[in-house]
């Protein structure tokens, strides 16, 4: 145990979603706190440290779990570190509001350890409901202590600090509440617990093992290997004990089936009647002020269009709020990379050094940058915020029905959702998926609903060739709008390939999945900001500066480097050009999207660059410039709609690519990732093309 080590008591947090538990984790650490994935496992953990009287306590925040009976790999982390025992003390976070139900998950937590505190959180939305928690009187009936706390405002983490501080020093509590089962299970739970003390000794609860044995669950086998170091199974002992209690169980008739049943059916008539003694509560649902929000938030009527319009506010609030940081950013940047360049140039860096190095990496570089991070710095908290103001539980619940027709999982509309501030981070979030099947259609099909690398792009050309350019209140709304549009059609092509993969090499049905609903909160502004500047947008702009300077080196070798009259970015642009027309494109166009494969932002730049036969990226002063030039190099209404609709379906991203990679651990999936946009992208242009010069609207 950690606590023994000299390293100071270690606390695992636990608790169902949407109970306050990284609220309570932020206000104890004040977000001093690393995150990282369980070993073997796509399962983010959180650790952090705080200080009680002199004290240093590690705080290591779980993921969240309904119950220690694995239905997913985050409740899997989240038992298999229970049952490991670096943990002092297990401080689960119950929500007062719907303490019968989270009374579940403290129970199945007392199966393995008796060494808890309980949270009682959310105390202030229970009073706003009538809600009344007897908190004495739970302590009485667990056997544990039990604080009552609201996390958000700071109250009753005091005691909460004082609880946990009296458990960690103290021997562990002598009899706290057991879990009853029906006698045969009990009769088995004794004729396997004899056998198991010789081989797992004090390690473990004999009697929480003998009824997971006795469940028969595969993965607690694997863990128990780790932990114990050997195969307890194999020991003669303890397999015939085994088979003894299942033949026990069997000429009683019960099953695998009715053997579950009935430890679920105790366990919650256990926490039913727990609570009937300590929550006096009106009998009322929820507050008629979450009801309304839902009738317009959840209805059929106003569920699609209220999310459209709240799309649209976001898109509109990323673009005008990111335009002045962005050129505010670039004139800087570019102003320090003319800054190092004569700096390099005085002590004496030769200049073909120089050049590639200035005007090549660090240019592109600095483009990524700033053009990426003001709308991810956007973007990110307001999308943390409709998370935190318990909304994006809503987008899943309203999709649904659409994904479960395309045989796909409406979680998958969250893990979309992410992908519009970063593909990358909604491959990461495919994590929340249970199915393997369902979690690598949500993979695969991430890239079809456009990152904010895609956004200037997109912008560009609808204000450019359909909007009409100009600046002020209604060209940015209109720009917002057409983005939305056009992220229509991305939602589209994801639920059409989501269920063309089911219906090929993904068969398979849909799976259902418990959504829970949570009430609505105030939003943290905070940490929210914080949370979303660090863990996501941060990690998602390093990962593309990684990949940004080495493509920036790349692009200017081409556009410098000639063989006869013209340079390698001309001769590779005039191969691909019979290609690219078919598409609706050019060669420069097409060898643009190649090159930005790095990093999406730096497609338009590539694309003037190739126009004017620069050697470096560089920008024009104003659209009417950028319209002038590319209506001279062919352009029409009809190739800017091939190059928007490419843009919105075409392969993703190298950082997306890495996160597939290692997300799947697949080198096959990755390819297919690549493909299917890809391909998808390409029928999506010929099509069009083909229509428009067939009606000869060109």
């Amino acid at each position: 145990m950690a606590g023994t080590k000299g390293k100071g008591p270690v606390i695992a947090l636990v608790g169902n979603p949407n109970v306050g538990k990284s609220t309570v984790f932020n206000a104890l650490t004040n977000l001093r706190q690393h995150t990282g994935n369980w070993p073997g496992k796509t399962v983010e953990t959180a650790r952090g440290a705080y200080t009680y009287h002199g004290r240093t306590y590690t705080l290591v925040d779980l993921p969240g779990a309904y119950s220690l009976h694995p239905g997913s790999a985050e409740e899997e982390v989240t038992r298999d570190y229970l049952l490991g025992g670096e943990a002092d003390v297990t401080l689960v976070v119950a929500d007062a509001t719907c303490l019968e139900r989270n009374l579940n998950l403290v129970l199945q937590v007392l199966e393995i350890t008796p060494r808890i505190v309980v949270c009682v959180n959310l105390l202030d939305e229970a009073a706003r409901k009538g809600i009344q928690v007897d908190l004495e009187g739970l302590e009485r009936s667990l056997g544990v202590p039990v604080a009552g706390t609201s996390a958000r405002s700071g109250r009753g983490l005091e005691g909460m600090l004082c609880r946990l501080e009296q458990m960690a020093g103290q021997p562990a509590p002598g009899r706290p509440l057991g879990v009853v089962y029906p006698q045969v299970i009990e009769d088995g739970v004794s004729l396997l617990v004899p056998a198991l003390r010789p081989a797992v000794g004090e390690r473990l609860n004999l009697r929480w093992l003998a009824l997971r044995l006795l469940e028969g669950d595969e993965s607690l086998s694997r863990a128990l290997c780790a932990y114990l170091g050997e195969d307890i199974l194999q020991r003669p002992a303890v397999a015939e004990a085994l088979a003894a209690a299942k033949n026990l169980l069997s000429q009683h008739g019960w099953g695998q089936r009715e053997l579950e049943e009935a430890m679920v059916g105790a366990i919650v008539a256990t926490a039913e009647s727990v609570a009937a003694g300590v929550v006096c509560a009106p009998a009322q649902g929820p507050s008629e002020g979450d009801r309304r929000l839902d009738r317009l938030f959840t209805s059929r009527r106003t569920g699609i269009p209220v999310m459209l319009l709240l799309l649209a506010a976001v898109f509109w609030l990323t673009i005008t709020g990111a335009n002045y940081p962005s050129q505010l950013l670039s004139t800087g940047l570019f102003a320090l990379g003319d800054w190092l360049t004569q700096g390099l140039a005085a002590l004496g860096c030769p200049q073909w050094l120089l050049s590639p190095l200035m005007d090549g990496a660090y240019r592109v570089l600095a483009w990524v940058v700033a053009v990426m991070l003001p709308p991810m710095a956007i973007f990110f908290p307001l999308f943390t915020l409709l998370e935190d103001f318990g909304y994006l539980p809503r987008v899943a619940f309203n999709l649904d029905r659409c994904f479960q027709c395309a045989r796909a999982c409406g979680k998958q509309s969250l893990t979309m959702m992410m992908g519009f501030g970063c593909n990358a981070a909604g491959v990461v979030g495919c994590r929340i998926i249970d199915s393997p099947r369902e979690r690598l259609i949500a993979i695969i099909t991430n890239s079809f609903v456009p990152c904010n690398g895609r956004f200037p792009t997109l912008i560009l050309l609808l204000t450019v060739f359909f909007i009409g350019g100009g600046e002020g209140f209604w060209p940015s709304v209109l720009s917002a709008l057409g983005l939305t549009g056009v992220i229509v059609l991305g939602v589209g092509a994801t639920l059409l390939v989501s269920r063309i993969l089911s219906a090929t090499i993904l068969r398979g049905m849909p799976s259902a999945f418990a959504l829970e609903l949570p009430p609505y909160r105030r939003p943290q502004i905070v940490p929210v900001l914080v949370r979303s500047v660090l863990d996501r947008t941060l990690f998602v702009l390093g990962r593309a500066a990684a990949v940004a300077a080495p493509a920036g080196l790349v692009i200017w070798l081409m556009a410098n480097i000639t063989l006869g009259e013209a340079t390698l970015l001309h001769h590779c642009a005039a191969f691909l050009d019979p290609f690219a027309r078919l598409l609706g494109m050019d060669g420069v166009i097409l060898l643009a999207f190649i090159l930005g494969f790095p990093a999406n932002e730096i497609v338009v730049p590539i694309i003037i660059m190739s126009y004017l036969s620069a050697g470096s990226l560089m920008e024009l002063e104003s659209t009417a410039q950028l319209h002038a030039l590319l209506v001279q190099n062919g352009w029409t209404w009809a190739t800017a709609g091939s190059v928007i609709l490419f843009s919105l379906m075409h392969w993703p991203c190298s950082t997306t690519c890495l996160t597939i990679r290692k997300e799947t651990g697949s080198w096959k999936w990755t390819a297919v990732s690549l493909l299917v946009p890809t391909l998808g992208g390409m029928l999506l242009c010929f099509l069009f093309t083909a229509a428009v010069r067939l009606l000869g609207l060109v």
